[in-house]
């Protein structure tokens, strides 16, 4: 898990090949990692999450962007997320409407995450 600083926000950068967050337990854990590592945000790989992430009526991504924000950690969900969108609805608004906040954003790439951190810290 590389840290890296992106205009001034410390990220960790969870790798592609790593295990899959499928449970409670796996959020703690990404959790523990931050905060070992005093990171603010952690980039998640789209290929890391449990299906059940993206079927809101699972419940799934509301525990994981509540305990994540219990401790006051920011999430970046990295990759392409537009076959999720296209087959939910639900799925489409969540994802426009976390985009708006600055807890949780879903970002195509490493780059256009360190853009919207970047446009962050000149407000």
């Amino acid at each position: 898990m590389p840290i890296e600083e992106l205009h001034g926000v410390r990220v960790d950068l969870l790798d592609v090949d790593g295990p899959t967050i499928a449970t409670d337990d796996d959020t703690s854990d990404l959790i523990g990692g931050a905060w070992s590592s005093r990171a603010a945000l952690i980039a998640i790989p789209v290929e890391r999450l449990d299906e059940r992430f993206f079927d809101l009526s699972s419940g799934f991504a509301g525990e994981v962007l509540g305990k994540l924000g219990k401790y006051r950690l920011r999430i970046a969900i990295i990759g392409d997320v537009s076959e999720h969108i296209a087959a939910n609805d639900a799925f489409d608004a969540f994802v426009w409407e976390t985009n708006r906040g600055d807890a949780a954003w879903f970002v195509p790439d490493a780059e256009a995450l360190a853009a919207k951190l970047a446009d962050r810290a000149r407000r």
